[in-house]
């Protein structure tokens, strides 16, 4: 997601990570990399130029703090490099902002109307709206007023058995905007407090879909007019957004699909360019994957820096606060089993890929594109095909068990016994640390079972990929020794067998 935006300023920050100023000179050769990025996402010119003329003012206007304090008081020395991200970072942030992901009510109600082309993610992003709209306690409704797509109808309707919110769906031949009419006096009956219209679309933006929505506005009146945008169109969903903007007073955007696309630039172009705010990204194919916008959120992704604010979100949604501490109150006091292990595999995999996850993490996006997603689904099989008693504990797996949890996962008898390793020196670790903290900490569930950078599911499957956990200073060193001890064993053992 976003990758050549993220290339581009991450060539930015390393070229300038050795110098000792900033100077016209050195900026130009930064803003050249970003500027590239930017236009290979597919941002507009004028965007481009005016972004790039107002960092480099800043950053040869700006005096350089050497040294900066961060959230939790600490000193830190920061050099050019960051410096010149922490403008680019905030030069991105007002690009796309501010932004209120809050919803208009109208008389009690919440009504949206979703506009936008054929083939955009409309009526999975009305599913998804409903859902998010469900769990902040609304009762919505899920309108299909679109009678030209085939099968348009019953996706919705299935959609809508799946959230378990009711739809409503005109009879043949009934138009569009008469549906509409009739779900919004049914929502008004029913005590609904939330009605999403989900309109049609063409591939083109033309005259008689907008005729047809401009009748569906003057009908229904809807509180919010939301235009959906595909990601993956590039340039052309700036376009788009513009031309709905000419004839429909737009409330704001969704943007659909940014998990398939590279380069974002209509993230980064379409609220300047239409003047209204990005409401929601869509960031999956799951009815889940639908998160308020936060601009200084996707400007740090973008710039390689992760997202945990949005990812402390997330995990809230799936994980039992409650549960998660007894987890680490278990953990740290050296009780935390495999079976508590599986219980964490399952929360991470409903917050969507891995990848995902890890591009989200602070000083992680560079390694997202090597995280194979197949790790942690290998080490829940290795989990699943224990005993009770072995989940528990570990220690009691000899050579025969070995062999029968690997038969049973269809895994190696090598990978079983490297997953109790691991997983016993993690626990050793965090029993000698008797405490959480550092950044994944905040993390329920995942962040608060570790204080040396969490506690990392995938890291426990052997491997020379990302499966196999980067080992701290003294792991390292306690490693070397042995290997060290390991070859002079062997060398005192030759000069043995030379003197026999």
């Amino acid at each position: 997601m976003l990758e050549i935006l993220t290339r581009g300023f991450q060539s930015a920050r390393e070229r300038l990570g050795n110098l000792r100023e900033l100077t016209e000179e050195n900026i130009a050769d930064a803003l050249r990399d970003v500027r590239v990025s930017l236009l290979e996402a597919d941002v507009d010119l004028d965007i481009v130029r005016g972004f790039l003329d107002r960092v480099r003012e800043r950053a040869l206007g700006e005096k350089l703090a050497t040294r900066v304090v961060d959230a939790s008081g600490r000193k830190l020395r920061a050099g050019p490099g960051e410096h010149f991200v922490r403008i680019c970072e905030q030069e991105l942030t007002a690009l796309m902002g501010p932004v209120d992901p809050s919803l208009a009510r109208q008389g009690g109600v919440t009504s949206v109307l979703l506009v936008g082309l054929q083939g955009v993610g409309k009526t999975t992003a009305a599913a998804k709206l409903g859902r998010t709209l469900s769990r902040q306690g609304h009762r919505p409704l899920l309108v299909a007023a679109d009678v030209y797509r085939p099968a348009a109808v019953a996706q919705l309707q299935q959609l809508g058995e799946r959230l378990d919110i009711p739809v409503h769906a005109g009879a043949e031949g009934e138009r569009p905007e008469d549906i509409c009419a009739a779900a919004a006096q049914r929502a008004r009956d029913a005590g609904l407090d939330a009605i999403i219209y989900d309109t049609a679309g063409r591939l083109a933006v033309d005259d008689a879909l907008m005729r047809e929505l401009e009748a569906i506005r003057d009908r229904v009146a809807p509180a919010n007019t939301l235009l959906v945008c595909d990601a993956l169109m590039g340039r052309d969903a700036v376009n788009v957004a513009s031309a709905f903007a000419e004839r429909l007073p737009l409330d704001g955007l969704v943007l659909t699909k940014l998990d398939g696309d590279a380069r974002g630039g209509a993230a980064l172009a379409a609220k300047t360019v239409t003047g209204v705010p990005i409401k929601f990204l869509g960031t999956g194919e799951g009815l889940d994957r639908l998160e308020e916008f936060r601009p200084e959120g996707l400007a740090s992704r973008i710039l390689g820096m992760g997202d945990i604010v949005g990812l402390v979100k997330d995990f809230e949604e799936v994980v039992d606060e409650r549960e998660a501490e007894a987890d680490a109150e278990r953990l740290l006091k050296g009780r935390f089993g495999l079976d508590d292990l599986l219980k964490q595999l399952r929360s991470i995999q409903k917050l969507g890929p891995l990848r995902d996850i890890v591009s989200r993490l602070p000083g992680m996006g560079s390694l997202a594109d090597q995280v194979e997603e197949g790790e942690l689904g290998r080490v829940e099989a290795l989990i699943a095909s224990m005993t009770p008693q072995e989940r528990k504990r570990p220690d009691i797996i000899d050579k025969s068990r070995a062999s029968r949890i690997a038969r049973g996962s269809g895994r190696r008898s090598r990978d079983v016994r490297d997953l109790v390793t691991r997983f016993g020196e993690m626990r050793e670790m965090m029993t000698a640390l008797g405490s959480g903290g550092g950044m994944l900490s905040r993390l329920p569930g995942l962040g608060n079972l570790g204080g040396a950078g969490g506690l990392d599911p995938s890291a426990l499957l052997a491997g020379d990929g990302v499966g196999a956990p980067l080992p701290s200073h003294k792991e390292a060193a306690r490693r070397k020794n042995q290997q060290k001890g390991k070859r002079k064993q062997a060398r005192k053992s030759r000069r043995k067998n030379r003197r026999r």
